[in-house]
């Protein structure tokens, strides 16, 4: 028994690309009319938090402003290089430990 279509059967129904999804673009419309709204009290409530706990709250926020980096990783085939270039690594390690 075969499940779903044939393969290069076009695809019918659901939305098409690019087309925003309703339920998410009212929920952020909603979400920036509350901020607007309420502007004056989210300053007081702000001001009225310990300094520690502003400093929580301000990196919570920064996620939705800034994008989030990922971590990289650097490897290297040692057995790849030349001895000329093992002797400058080494050097350079040297320098930095001293």
């Amino acid at each position: 028994m075969m499940k779903g279509r044939k393969k290069g059967t076009p695809k019918t129904g659901g939305r098409i690309a690019g087309t925003p999804n309703k339920v998410t673009g009212n929920l952020r419309e909603w979400i920036t009319a509350f901020i607007e709204n309420n502007r004056g009290q989210i300053q007081q409530d702000w001001l009225a938090l310990e300094p520690k706990d502003r400093i929580v709250l301000f990196e919570r926020l920064l996620k939705y402003s800034l994008p989030q980096l990922q971590a990289t990783s650097l490897t290297t085939n040692f057995e790849q290089l030349t001895d000329e270039q093992l002797d400058i690594i080494i050097e350079q390690l040297k320098q930095q430990i001293q």
